[in-house]
């Protein structure tokens, strides 16, 4: 049979090792400094746009989707070829895949510190980059589509398999959670209101976890670690096993992020029976990797590529383990909200997502520059030093959130809270805190130690762009199973039916969950009393999302009775129908503050955004001093009223027409409201003066942002009172 030669394109794979390495440096630096932010609120004190609430969603965009996506892309351009004996379908969609995903990367690193975000958790992007999002996801899943049609090899090994998964399920995911009206060309609200927008979300956060996150690395773990143990996989039935039950399941599991929320009971269960299923296609991967490795155990000793791989499967492992036990609603009820849940999230990020990406690299790089890893012993340092500081990061978060559990559930012999001030909890985990900023610092050091050795490695050898391959011609491959032939074998040839299946498998869930959230009228029930939010609630809404409020408190008040006994009556879903998009939060670093509204003075709310530690001694609040002098920006209020028109808010055209006079009647009580504080009155009337002395602008406080911010919090909780709540209850129930 003749051989056909042609070349493996090194080069887009060492592009995106390159990128791999530089956003995984600057997504754990942010992240970092974070962590330091916790110990030191005040370090960016300031400074807009390094204040913690915008720099923590770049920090885990940079970590997901710019160091590990990169590193996926790494790997899938790196195996996909070898696997199909074939180049990718098209350099210019490779190139183009590389180029726009860096520009979307960029984009983001601009824009979220600006303050630009939807504020919806891994999709905090706004709409054009969502549009460039999905454009280049399709340029790079008809590349990988292309290069299967074209192929060499007659069956799709099962790495292939996940890859596929992978592209069609993140597609899907991105453009349903992604639906959205722009109200200008960085601004837009959600399609979906309160509770439909927190399933749809979680829907998509879960499985973002489950096909970005994990699929892929699957899929790696499958092709990286036979290869570097120089073994067979284990198990070619188990990773089938593995592969259809662990799609099909994956798809349902997004609602037991909302347990004892105000999402309808029979989505909160349907997650937590298939988050409980999940374990065992999890587990059968895990084992399957790790059982590939029999044999090999000498060499695991020595070899740096298989240790990180071995830990990587085992973080899989110990993650996949934990994510279906808090789905179960007595754990649940204990880990929301706290940093059990941090914990958990970084076991994966850092031990089976770093480590992994760690492991293929030192594989990759050697075999693209034709040379031996430059240190071997470096490499085991990397490893063991970042093994420690995942170890470090990891058990303090743990026992942080057991903590925090213990001491906001706790009550005295006479019924009252034992822990009734918030910060009496904040205080008690700051030496936890301590030790997650080490452990970080550890991590990242072991990351910029590998990357030294990586730069090293390449500089000692000679880069092949362009890897000369030979294969025979793929031949005789019939589209109809032969009489020998297993189903499944017969699918592993059809790509393009693997894909329709691996669609609708991926779907069934989807469709099942999100349908009737959207389509039954009375899945939340009404509540007559809540009306939509005021023109000037409406812009201080705005600027809670932009300054990333939620990133620390929630607005959702569980039916416990600690909870209860803290924040006030718990919550309701007719309460969020106006809701464009939710605000649940998934982290409580502050107290709750869906019923905040009232219980404290308006002086309080602006002495509290202009020194947390004023009015609450041990806070751990930065300061928001720039939405004291902001003049709040009202040019598009009518715009955006409009907007929540279209998505069914109920506002009239005369409030819309009315909305600037109202502003100013809203905020002119506000600021009448901030001068019974004798100190405030003194200097603002001082400022106020200086102003006109020297002829510079001055904004009346009824005009600046803090206004509109003190509007909207005192307006949570307010439109149900507890009559309200209990007759509402007893709707839900029936």
């Amino acid at each position: 049979m003749e051989l056909q030669k042609f070349y493996y394109d090194n080069k887009i794979v060492s592009k995106f090792i390159i990128a791999t390495l530089f956003w995984g440096v600057v997504g754990m630096s942010v992240g970092l400094l974070l962590a330091f932010m916790f110990l030191f609120p005040n370090l960016t004190d300031g400074i807009p746009w390094l204040s913690f609430g915008r720099l923590r969603p770049l920090h885990t965009n940079a970590v997901i989707f710019a160091f590990v996506g990169n590193a996926i892309f790494a790997g899938v351009y790196y195996s996909t070829q070898r696997l199909l004996k074939a180049r990718m379908w098209k350099d210019w969609m490779s190139n183009l895949n590389f180029w726009g995903w860096q520009a979307i990367i960029v984009g983001a690193a601009i824009t979220l510190p600006l303050g630009y975000t939807t504020t919806k958790e891994y999709a905090e992007l706004e709409w054009p980059f969502d549009i460039a999002i999905a454009l280049i996801w399709v340029v790079f899943g008809a590349n990988l589509i292309g290069t299967m049609i074209k192929r060499r090899q007659r069956h799709l090994y099962v790495a292939i398999w996940f890859y596929l998964a992978t592209f069609v399920t993140v597609a899907v995911l991105h453009i349903v959670n992604s639906m959205e009206l722009p109200i200008g060309p960085l601004k837009s609200y959600s399609m979906y209101a309160g509770v439909q927008d927190a399933l749809v979300q979680w829907w998509y956060g879960h499985n973002a976890v489950a096909f970005f996150l994990t699929t892929p690395f699957l899929g790696l773990m499958y092709y990286f670690v036979p290869k570097a143990a120089n073994r067979p996989v284990y198990s070619y039935r188990l990773s089938i096993v593995h592969f259809w039950s662990l799609i099909f399941i994956y798809i349902w599991a997004g609602p037991h992020h909302l347990l004892y929320s105000a999402l309808p009971e029979w989505a909160q269960n349907l997650g937590v029976a298939f988050s409980i299923m999940l374990i065992a296609p999890s587990w059968g991967g895990m084992i399957n990797g790790l059982l590939t490795l029999r044999g090999a155990w000498d060499k695991v000793r020595t070899d740096p590529v298989l240790k990180f791989m071995v830990v990587a499967i085992t973080g899989y492992g110990m993650a996949t383990f934990e994510g279906p036990m808090l789905s179960l609603k007595n754990v649940n009820a204990i880990a929301h909200f706290s940093d059990w849940i941090i914990a958990h999230v970084h076991v994966g990020a850092l031990a089976w997502n770093g480590f992994l990406t760690f492991g293929m690299i030192y594989w990759m790089v050697p075999k693209l520059f034709k040379t031996k890893l430059w240190s071997t012993k470096l490499a085991n340092f990397h490893f063991w030093i970042g093994t420690l500081g995942v170890i470090l990061y990891a058990l303090p978060m743990y026992v942080a959130g057991f903590v925090q559990a213990s001491m906001w559930k706790q009550f005295n012999p006479d019924g009252t809270l034992t822990y009734g001030n918030f910060l009496e909890t904040v205080s008690e985990i700051m030496p936890m805190y301590w030790m997650r900023a080490i452990g970080g610092t550890l991590y990242i050091t072991g990351a910029l130690i590998g990357i030294y050795n990586i730069i090293k490695t390449a500089r000692a050898g000679s880069k092949v762009t362009d890897e000369l391959a030979e294969a025979a011609a793929l031949q005789n491959v019939t589209k109809k199973r032969t009489a020998k032939e297993g189903y499944h074998t017969w699918l592993e040839r059809r790509p393009v039916k693997l894909t329709i299946f691996a669609t609708i498998a991926i779907l069934i869930g989807g469709m099942v969950q999100i349908v009737p959230s959207l389509m039954v009228d009375d899945y939340v029930p009404v509540i007559s009393s809540v009306k939509p939010y005021s023109p000037l609630e409406l812009e201080g809404r705005d600027l809670y999302i932009r300054e990333g409020c939620v990133s620390c408190h929630s607005q959702m008040i569980r039916p416990f009775r600690s909870e209860v006994e803290r924040y006030g009556e718990y919550s309701k879903a007719g309460e969020y129908v106006y809701d464009h998009p939710f605000l649940w939060g998934s982290k409580r670093t502050g107290p709750d503050l869906h019923r905040i509204g009232g219980k404290y003075s308006d002086n309080w709310h602006l002495n509290h955004m202009y020194d947390p530690q004023s009015t609450s001694s041990g806070s751990i609040m930065p300061s928001y001093k720039w939405l004291i002098n902001s003049e709040l920006d009202k040019s598009k209020t009518e715009a955006k009223m409009n907007a929540m028109v279209t998505l069914g808010v109920p506002y009239t055209e005369a409030e819309i027409a009315n909305a600037q006079e109202a502003m100013v009647v809203q905020g002119t009580q506000i600021e009448k409201n901030l001068y019974s504080d004798p100190d405030f009155a003194k200097t603002y009337e001082a400022d106020k003066k200086y102003a006109q002395e020297n002829g510079e602008e001055f904004v009346e406080m009824r005009d600046r942002e803090i206004v509109a911010l003190i509007a909207y919090l005192q307006r949570l909780g307010t439109d149900i009172k507890v009559k309200d709540a209990e007759t509402s209850a007893i709707n839900e129930n029936n």
